[in-house]
């Protein structure tokens, strides 16, 4: 089965379980996993960060950033379709007390003018905006991928506001290798980030909440326990994600080759329509029209002869190349497409 349906569903490689199985742990709690100590160690530097935080996931990481920049009452502006608002089942609202200000962009990326339109006024009558939070690459808008300059600007008027700003950086990975800019130079621009191991990376699970501002990072490991992220000898997860970032960020281009790839044979297909143009990374979204089967009905005819892939809504389908996913399989993907789609 050739299994398109996220990059999520990697499996660990041989050597990484070995990794993990000789990893020197310890009670993270206490701060005395050795492991966990130098992933939060490598990561921070990596991004020019003083701090790093291993948590579970991607969303949890996301959520301790909202209530440390935040009070309840407050508003976070993000765009409509981010991970924030889609996927992390109204976290912000349940657990940090705030709510969220969506902001329509082109692909998921929204503009300085939109954010400068979106920042409340000063006065008794509104909610006061308290944080900005991008998402890169993003993960609706097809792994699109931020401009810096974009994110320049944007800072420009957070600043100007007084306003913090977290990224969601859960494929920034995958930004960091299409544009080939050093890691820092996304960093920089965010008082707090996110990244994940579990993507393109391949790890099991994990993720890091990197921060400039050591009374944060404090504020954060209480906030960690808090929401149940608080793990004791992790350095089992911790040693998948250094096998992951001193093997696997290297390769990350092969994904995107090869999610290219597939945009441009689906662009042949009469039914689908698609801008190759616009596949940044590695996922790749795209329509269906006038073909003889529903969304459903064609993810289970492409699942029939061996191909997973996600509708999204309306009939718009998602396709996300990964580790596990040779130029082999890619090109048997390929081939399935054209005799489910073709007709």
């Amino acid at each position: 089965m050739i299994d398109l349906r996220s990059d999520t569903v990697t499996k660990p490689t041989d050597a990484m379980r070995q990794a993990m199985a000789r990893a020197d742990v310890g009670d993270d709690v206490y701060g005395e996993d050795p492991t966990v100590n130098r992933l939060q160690e490598m990561v921070s530097a990596m991004f020019g960060k003083k701090a790093a935080l291993f948590v579970p996931s991607g969303t949890m990481g996301n959520q301790l950033a909202i209530r440390l920049h935040t009070q309840p009452g407050q508003e976070v502006i993000v765009e409509s379709t981010a991970h924030i608002v889609r996927y992390e089942q109204g976290a912000a609202g349940a657990l940090a007390g705030v709510q969220l200000h969506w902001v329509s962009g082109n692909r998921g990326l929204i503009s300085s003018e939109q954010v400068e339109a979106a920042i409340r006024p000063k006065e008794p009558h509104t909610v006061q905006t308290a944080l900005i939070c991008l998402e890169n690459t993003h993960n609706s808008g097809g792994g699109t991928i931020y401009p810096l300059a974009t994110i320049e600007r944007i800072r420009a008027v957070a600043a100007t506001h007084g306003i913090p700003m977290h990224l969601d950086g859960a494929r920034l990975f995958n930004a960091i290798a299409a544009t080939t800019l050093p890691p820092a130079s996304y960093a920089q621009h965010f008082d707090t980030l996110s990244v994940c191991l579990s993507k393109g990376l391949g790890a099991p699970a994990g993720s890091l909440l990197l921060m400039n501002d050591l009374t944060l990072l404090d504020r954060a490991k209480r906030l960690r326990r808090m929401y149940g992220g608080a793990m004791r000898q992790s350095g089992v997860l911790a040693a998948a994600g250094i096998y992951a970032l001193e093997h696997h960020l290297g390769r990350l281009k092969e994904d995107h080759d090869h999610a290219k790839r597939l945009a441009r044979q689906l662009q042949h297909l009469s039914t689908v329509r698609i801008n190759p143009q616009d596949v940044d990374t590695n996922i790749v979204i795209f329509g269906v029209l006038g073909h003889r089967l529903g969304p459903s009905a064609i993810v289970a005819a492409l699942k029939q002869e061996g191909l997973l892939i996600n509708a999204i809504g309306g009939n718009s389908f998602r396709a996300v190349t990964h580790l596990d996913i040779s130029s082999a399989m890619v090109e048997e993907a390929c081939t399935i497409f054209t005799r489910v789609l073709g007709g």
